[in-house]
């Protein structure tokens, strides 16, 4: 029985060597196919130079690459040694790189083409122990070979190239010894071995490493036919960033169930010409891809004649209706209160009956144009990275294509809970197999089905802790091996249960970003005419921001513009203060300054009076999120409309 990532994959490959393992597009965009052996052994060349290079058990390898198939060979020839990784995307900040390559101490940093492998070597007077940077994209270096020289001159780090490594590693293990030293280092590996160390935003600014193990994704592994049964070499479309727990997780279901890894972008067009060529079975995305697919939808129906938008939105409605109808029928209603089954089931089996043949007319005739883009072959998507909206999932499950809702953290590697498949219960989960999950109150009771609670997590994909942060640690997981998730659900009476919030500050976008808000409102609250703001965005495309103007100051600007108004309780309303605010948040909250694109204040709302204790604050003066959010409920949903 394999007891890591590496030894699973190499016993799916004994089995079925010749089947696909990934498609990967060339620089026509044409998609071509390496099999299960040929995966293996490149990952076992790669791994022989790595050795030959002095890559030790225990170290950790920098990674900062977004999707290629290259990415998945570098991660198992480093697994393979009892190594690990600390992976980043292409769209992390300078500072980051720095903190996660010196935190690890790493010698070898994996980078993704020459511009991330420049970012890393001028760093590099800040990271004394870094000495090798492997360049994954081997289409531009090859042929800038003095350029690569240069670098290593006047870098002082060796500077090399995967498929280098790949091809002299492939000489290695030619050799009497080569071959069995790779496997004798795979034949070491212990299920307790970290695998990763993922790096997550924290509130002090500093991302705080998560250090997973081959245990905590292999028990993921083992449940995931308790969400769907998937069969072999079916194609997965990915256009998550590796990365990203989610997707990472995803990477490993596709190796354990001998499918095929087809790597596309998160962009419309492109995802569109891909799935025309892959036909795929799956897609995993976060919430903003199947938002903009419904947005898209809307928008081009503006374009039709007012009969197609009549039409289309009667076969919407019916379809919508008829598939609530069958979630009676079959008993999938969240049973938060005491229900009755033969009811739900009278009272949803005659509209199903009679619903139904026009439900399947209207996907036959309006809804086809929509489902035919995703391809013959597609079974469904899965939505992580933030919690999916019960009106997304209704669309889609109305016109015919299945797309279930999924929940976990980067600390539990990810997977706490899903909907099952083929019959989900609309925004609520059920708890992996093996998982413990329970929701407490502020007083530590637990919470009553229906109740909110803060969630806590106890189980084999929870976290080994925060790297060399046993204090943040402790903190999050007790002696007894709850994890709080800082997350706020509510339970049903049979244990399914939803996200209804977040307890701790984090905001998690639809696109899958985390984010800090704590940084972004004190760059905010810097401005001498911004007297406290609040950033909001939960699962939304972009941040906003409630802002309570700083009145005597804003007063005193109108003054000196001399622009006229009638009393202080007009202030807000006012279109040259709204001006002035918008002015302040793009110069306090900018890239300038540090902020990514997806950080920065899409709108505000100013509000007219100031933060009270007891109501807005605590006792510490402290922000009470979750009452602000019920308090100022239409000003954010504006926001946002």
């Amino acid at each position: 029985m394999y007891r890591t990532l590496v030894q699973m994959f190499d016993e799916r490959v004994a089995s079925n060597p010749l089947y696909t393992a990934q498609l990967s597009k060339d620089e026509k965009a044409k998609f071509h196919p390496t099999t299960y052996i040929q995966l293996q052994e490149k990952v076992r060349s790669l791994a022989a130079s790595l050795r030959k290079l002095g890559l030790r058990r225990g170290e950790i390898v920098g990674l900062m690459s977004d999707n290629r198939a290259e990415w998945m060979v570098a991660d198992l020839a480093i697994l393979a040694l009892g190594a690990a990784d600390a992976p980043r995307g292409r769209d992390a900040m300078d500072y980051e790189i720095r903190y996660i390559l010196f935190e690890t101490e790493a010698r070898f940093c994996f980078a993704e083409n020459l511009e991330m492998a420049d970012r890393i070597i001028a760093l590099k007077p800040e990271l004394p122990k870094l000495e090798t940077v492997i360049v994954m994209d081997g289409s531009k270096p090859v042929a800038d070979r003095e350029g690569l020289a240069a670098r290593c001159s006047s870098s002082g780090l060796s500077i090399l190239l995967q498929a280098d490594l790949v091809c002299s590693g492939g000489d290695i293990l030619d050799k009497e010894d080569g071959r069995k030293d790779i496997e004798h280092e795979i034949a070491l590996g212990s299920e307790e071995d970290i695998c990763t160390i993922i790096f997550t935003s924290g509130t002090t600014g500093n991302p705080k490493g998560v250090m997973l193990t081959h245990a905590n994704m292999l028990y993921q592994l083992a449940q995931i036919p308790s969400i769907k049964k998937i069969r072999p070499q079916q194609r997965w479309l990915a256009v998550l960033p590796v990365w990203h727990s989610f997707e990472r997780l995803i990477q490993y279901v596709i190796l354990d169930n001998l499918d095929v890894i087809a790597y596309s972008k998160p962009i419309g067009k492109i995802m569109l010409i891909d799935m025309a060529q892959v036909k795929p079975h799956y897609i995993c995305s976060v919430p903003r891809i199947w938002e903009t697919v419904k947005a898209g939808v809307n928008q081009n129906l503006r374009s039709k004649t007012p009969m197609q938008r009549r039409l289309f939105n009667f076969f919407l409605s019916v379809a919508k209706k008829q598939y609530r109808a069958k979630e009676l029928v079959e008993g999938r209603v969240p049973d938060i209160k005491r229900r009755f089954r033969a009811l739900d089931w009278l009272c949803g089996i005659i509209p199903y009956v009679v619903l139904s043949p026009v439900a399947a007319l209207g996907r036959k005739v309006a809804f086809k144009p929509i489902t035919s883009k995703f391809g013959p072959d597609f079974l469904g998507g899965i939505s992580g990275g933030g919690s999916m909206s019960k009106d997304v999932q209704t669309f889609f499950s109305a016109i015919g294509v299945t797309l279930i809702d999924g929940y976990g953290l980067t600390e539990t590697a990810p997977l706490v809970g899903a909907q099952d498949f083929d019959h989900p219960t609309r925004g609520f989960m059920f708890a992996m197999k093996g998982t413990e999950i329970r929701c407490l109150k502020d007083d530590g009771s637990v919470a009553a089905p229906g109740e909110k609670g803060v969630l806590y997590v106890r189980g084999p994909q929870v976290m080994k802790g925060y790297f060399k942060r046993s204090d943040l640690t402790d903190k999050v997981i007790d002696k007894d091996g709850w994890f709080n998730t800082g997350d706020l659900a509510v339970m049903t009476r049979s244990g399914l249960f939803c996200i209804a919030g977040r307890a701790k500050d984090t905001i998690v976008l639809s696109g899958g970003e985390n984010i800090e808000p704590v940084p972004i409102e004190a760059a905010l609250n810097e401005s001498e005419y911004i007297e406290t703001s609040v950033v909001v965005g939960q699962d939304k495309k972009y941040l906003a921001a409630l802002i309570v103007i700083a009145e005597k100051n804003v007063e005193r600007y109108l003054k000196d513009m001399k622009i006229p108004y009638v009393n202080r309780e007009d202030l807000a309303g006012m279109e040259e203060v709204k001006a002035l605010i918008n002015r302040e948040i793009q110069d306090k909250v900018s890239s300038k300054r540090g902020f990514k694109a997806f950080e920065q204040i899409n709108r505000f709302a100013l509000l007219e009076k100031s933060f009270k204790v007891g109501e807005e604050l605590s006792a510490k003066q402290e922000l009470k999120r979750h009452r602000i959010n019920e308090i100022y409920k239409r000003e954010i949903e504006e926001l946002f409309s």
